[in-house]
């Protein structure tokens, strides 16, 4: 018996294809029976039966248009100058049972959707005769059958009209109303229990205390489950408690065909799935741990005769590996066809390293460069990060052995939706809060415009507009010999002809500390201090290069380099990716201080000492400002209601006269 501290070692991995073939071997999934519905509550199931006509459609030969039954025959001499003309015996409407009979010479008014009256076998359309007192002028011949649905001509009695596996959507509703249809036999929806487990999981109810995170997981898989045709049973959170999980798995097995678990597969002491899966009936576990990043610590089980699914408690990983090992199986035990992937080619915008050894399922962003070619972005965001899924298109499979994919490398994307389709509008570059207000704006305008938001620093969208990938990029560059904000980069770059920079707002930076800044932090000369630790900002950040930039000054006033007297700061090398990042590791004491706008400082009620104004602008391609997305953004950015907006929802960011102005 092993003790439940002693970890997991993941030595013998499996490829994602024989992951799939051990549970093939010990669990095949099919469907789960049947059950009747009505019409009504059948969209979306999976028919378990061949739909079969008992009636023809139409029951009886009806005319497609407004017009006149006639004998075909006695139109065949009519002309616009000499029109055929006939006796109008009578008038049929839709839903009438008519007893009238047409002879030759005669015509009968009739409705779309109407009997034939006996004796017909054409219809003229109105427009194309003339009625005076009770004879119609015929213009136009018409031909036996012309303009008349006969008989079951859409449907005929016994004819097979849908088959068992068809899933039933609006169209199919239609069809089955009408041959009459009220109930029809459907597969049964497996149904699917969720267990998320760990100790640092609370509901959306709870206080969000921290080292606590809210459940994620149970949430998105129910609705995976759901669009898997499948239903979601909800069993709660779990501790890494033994006991309390084994209750939960039997709890599991008593109401539901399959078992989805998230957390608590890894190697840490904590993880405890795998060590009571054998408490229950064999053959237990088949798959533990796959040569994938992410998705390395998947379980497979069987027990009891239902499949158990463990998956790893980051969001993207958990939901990564539900589409490629999950949703197969569940879609089969719910009559349904697996679909066959979606993909495009793009090529890769900038250079890729993957995980050496394991097979990466890399989620990555999709926008057009200038020709309409797909361009290809990872989504950086990582596995434990919930964004990494929602903010990507879809994902590239890289081999186990390759360890980079070049820029410019045409690759293999495999959507996430079939229905994909590239941004209106991409920005690419720093983020700002400000800049969630103004595409909030946008968005309320316009509710149709897509648009995508890549935070790659103000470098990263810099390049991003040169290479014509982004339409927008905000950018906040210091010019240290200039003294100026951004304008002296497009020189730097080659970008003054092909570029034009808007005036966006103005920021104020400076030290994010505690409330009431016991510490006394005031200026960069601070950072040197014993007695005090530094969030940075991550490289390439606008915000990283004047933070740098204020040090360089500090080092020469003391005699030293840039290298020699970051090695003295405490934290120096821990960086934080956004503004929001540097106030949370403040707030909640992983650092003394860090450096950002006002406005972070702000929500997260920490106190600010302000050291500069900088400029927060807008770098747009020449040949795209006509385009209306981008004078949409513009036009926006320079009114009045988002001045007010801004300034009101941010404070330290600041609107001017020149906002929403060209500045070259």
């Amino acid at each position: 018996m092993k003790k439940m501290t002693e970890r997991k070692v993941f030595r013998n991995l499996l490829s994602l294809e024989e992951a799939l073939k051990r549970l093939q071997e010990h669990y095949v999934p099919k469907p789960l029976g049947s059950e009747e519905v009505t019409v009504d509550k059948s969209i979306g199931r999976v028919l378990s039966e061949d739909i079969v006509s008992t009636v023809d459609v139409p029951g009886f030969d009806r005319a497609s248009m407004d017009g006149f039954a006639v004998i075909a025959e006695d139109t065949y001499s009519a002309q616009e100058d000499k029109p055929a003309k006939l006796k109008i015996v009578g008038r049929v409407e839709a839903g009438d049972k008519t007893e009238i009979e047409v002879r030759r010479g005669e015509a009968a008014e009739i409705a779309t959707g109407a009997p034939v009256p006996k004796g017909t076998d054409a219809v003229v359309m109105v427009e194309q005769t003339d009625q005076k007192d009770a004879v119609v002028s015929i213009f136009k011949a018409v031909a036996p059958g012309e303009n008349v649905m006969g008989a079951g001509t859409d449907i005929m009695a016994g004819e097979v009209v849908l088959r068992t596996g068809e899933e039933i959507t609006s169209r199919e509703i239609g069809l089955l109303a009408a041959l009459g249809k009220s109930r029809v036999n459907v597969y049964r929806k497996p149904r699917v229990a969720i267990i998320s487990t760990g100790n640092e999981l609370i509901t959306a109810e709870q206080q969000l205390d921290y080292g606590k995170i809210y459940d994620i997981n149970s949430k998105t898989l129910a609705g995976a489950i759901l669009e898997s045709g499948c239903e979601p049973v909800p069993l709660g959170i779990c501790s890494d408690d033994p006991e309390e999980m084994r209750n939960k798995i039997q709890q599991a097995l008593l109401i539901a065909d399959v078992i989805v678990t998230s957390g608590s597969t890894s190697a840490g002491v904590g993880d405890v799935l795998y060590r009571i899966i054998g408490d229950f009936g064999g053959p237990g576990i088949v798959v533990h741990g796959l040569s994938v990043k992410p998705g390395k610590p998947l379980i497979v089980a069987v027990i009891e005769g239902k499949p158990l699914f463990g998956l790893p408690g980051y969001p993207t990983s958990a939901l990564m590996m539900f589409n490629l090992i999950v949703k197969p199986n569940i879609s089969r035990m719910a009559g349904r066809a697996v679909e066959s992937a979606t993909w495009l080619e793009g090529r890769v915008a900038s250079k890729i390293f993957s995980a050496k050894g394991r097979r990466e399922f890399l989620p990555v962003h999709i926008v057009k460069d200038e020709m309409g070619k797909h361009l290809v972005y990872p989504v950086i965001s990582g596995s434990g990060a919930i964004t990494s899924l929602t903010l990507a298109d879809g994902f590239i499979d890289i081999p186990q052995n390759q360890e980079f994919i070049e820029e410019g490398e045409t690759v293999r994307v495999e959507l996430f939706s079939p229905r994909f389709q590239a941004a209106d509008l991409v920005f690419i570059g720093s983020h700002c809060i400000g800049l969630d207000i103004l595409f909030s704006r946008l968005r309320r305008r316009d509710p149709a415009l897509s648009f995508k938001i890549i935070n790659a620093g103000s470098i990263g969208g810099l390049q991003a507009v040169k290479r014509g990938e982004a339409d927008i990029a905000g950018v906040h560059l210091l010019d240290e010999s200039a003294g100026e904000y951004n304008l002296p980069f497009l020189d730097q770059y080659g970008m003054a002809e092909e570029a034009t920079l808007i005036r966006g707002y103005n920021r104020e930076q400076g030290f994010i500390v505690p409330k009431g800044n016991k510490k006394q932090i005031k200026s960069f000369e601070d950072l040197l201090r014993d007695d005090l630790s530094f969030i940075n900002r991550n490289l390439g950040s606008g915000t990283r290069l004047l933070i740098d930039l204020n040090l360089r000054k500090v080092a020469e006033a003391r005699g030293l380099n840039l290298s020699q007297l970051t090695n003295r700061i405490k934290g120096y090398r821990i960086e934080a990716r956004s503004h929001s990042a540097v106030a949370l590791a403040v707030i909640n004491g992983k650092a003394d201080f860090g450096f950002g706008i006002r406005t972070a400082a702000e929500i997260y009620g920490l106190d600010f000492i302000r050291m500069v104004d900088e400029r927060y602008d807008f770098l747009i391609p020449k040949r795209r400002l006509e385009r209306n997305p981008v004078k949409q953004f513009v036009s926006e950015l320079a009114s009045i209601e988002f001045r007010t907006e801004l300034e009101r929802k941010a404070p330290g960011l600041v609107a001017t006269e020149e906002t929403g102005r060209a500045i070259n």
